[in-house]
């Protein structure tokens, strides 16, 4: 698949490898496994001159071997052995002084279980050569939680050493639909939702899917849920590392909120004990769920609930995870039955979050969320604040047009209307007639 987006990271990227001339400069890379981190690290790179490591999790003596050899064929000299990474870091920032060049390190967190006191070692060396070499030190990692350990927690030694960090996100909206208009001309409304859906713009689901040609609702359905599928394992391969022991507590409020149930009290209801800490940490410390309350909510207001950020994590939890059993046993006819019986009821909720994507995108509101009301009366799918023009959007939201109805939209909103004395209100609908506009 041809490389898509990420200029504005390429850009940065660049400017980074220019800025190595006058001193060293250190760049983190932050982003989910199958983000496109590694991608976009090569597609910077000068391959004949720049020097890639994959951090694997084996013995430290062994690492240096191999990173050893991988210096030496970049023709920077090696004498002897290195057992210590110290020891090859201190020499690469020696030979940055004759001839400035990147070095990337991948999977920087694995150095945790190689030898933590690689950290320590790094900043001592990194703060006595930083300013007389030119080394352009990108460092990239995907366990989240480590890496914001490793650089954002004040009490480590790499805090406050990088000079740039890339949080690298999904494509967004606009880039799936270029990738489905390049690879699918004929593309219908639902095979782009389900494209958004099934992969979450993550770039390596969105390249599994687009090489094996399967860009219709139909296809990546199938591609799912067959012998072998790429996708039965995944949400188990990315996560379990992430959450160690407690994963399957974890796994079963994923699962719950994929479902429908995104309040505390209902999930709590149903797994029999108080789990606060665990989406205190799904939130804020592993960034896989976000708590949402209604727009204009009171600050101390305890209506709220919980919803997964990733598209394909969502519906990994949802439609695989939740049938497990039917998966163990390979019975994917019957799954995929099942995903044919909910996708409409499903797929709505998930058109919702496209629409704010798709208005996020536009850079004109202030503000942008959804309103309910406790027992989730009165659900209003979108309301959009632009203060700079003093005009509030409201949005209903239905996969069919002929469903929109704008007058019981106009009711709903009027206990939001005394918070926006003198603005002008807009009240529209959008179904999968809008997911092209």
């Amino acid at each position: 698949m041809k490389f898509y987006n990420r200029e504005t990271e390429l850009e940065l990227l660049r400017l980074q490898e220019d800025r190595m001339n006058n001193s060293s400069r250190m760049t983190v890379i932050i982003g989910r496994r199958r983000i496109g981190k590694t991608r976009l690290i090569i597609k910077s790179l000068d391959q004949n001159r720049d020097i890639y490591l994959f951090a694997a999790r084996k013995s430290e003596q062994l690492l240096c071997e191999e990173f050893a050899e991988e210096v030496r064929s970049k023709g920077i000299p090696v004498f002897g052995k290195i057992h210590k990474f110290k020891d090859l870091f201190e020499l690469l920032l020696n030979a940055s002084k004759q001839n400035a060049f990147t070095l990337v390190i991948d999977e920087f967190q694995e150095f945790y279980s190689i030898n933590p006191s690689v950290f320590s070692e790094m900043q001592n060396l990194w703060d006595r050569y930083r300013d007389k070499s030119r080394l352009n030190l990108i460092l990239s990692g995907s366990i989240y939680t480590m890496m914001k350990q490793i650089f954002e927690n004040a009490k480590e030694p790499l805090f406050g050493r990088a000079d740039e960090k890339i949080y690298l996100n999904a494509f967004n909206v606009d880039t799936l639909k270029m990738i489905m208009a390049d690879n699918n001309p004929k593309y219908t409304a639902r095979d782009l939702l389900s494209f958004y859906i099934f992969t979450g713009g993550v770039a390596k689901y969105v390249e599994i899917l687009t090489e094996k040609n399967a860009l219709t609702y139909t296809k990546m359905r199938n591609e799912f849920f067959k012998a072998n599928s790429y996708f039965l394992e995944e949400g188990k391969n990315i996560l379990i590392e992430e959450f160690g022991k407690d994963y399957a507590t974890y796994f079963s409020i994923l699962s719950l909120i994929a479902s429908s149930k995104t309040s505390r009290t209902e999930m709590e209801s149903v797994l029999g004990k108080n789990i606060g800490g665990y989406l205190d940490k799904l939130d804020k410390q592993y960034s896989i769920i976000k708590k949402v309350k209604p727009i204009m909510a009171k600050p101390g207001s305890r209506t709220q609930k919980y919803l997964i950020h990733d598209n394909f994590l969502n519906f990994w939890f949802r439609f695989i995870f939740k049938y497990k059993s039917a998966v163990e046993i390979q019975n994917f006819e019957y799954l995929r039955k099942i995903v044919d019986r909910d996708f409409d009821m499903y797929s709505g909720k998930i058109l919702e979050k496209y629409f704010i994507e798709k208005l996020s995108s536009q850079n004109k509101y202030s503000e942008i969320g959804t309103y309910w009301e406790k027992g989730n009366l009165n659900e209003i799918d979108i309301v959009a604040i632009d203060q700079l023009n003093k005009t509030v959007l409201f949005v209903d939201i239905k996969l069919q047009k002929k469903k929109i109805n704008l007058e019981i939209l106009k009711i709903k909103s009027q206990k939001l209307l005394h918070h926006f004395n003198g603005y002008r209100f807009e009240y529209k609908g959008f179904s999968m007639e809008n997911i092209e506009g």
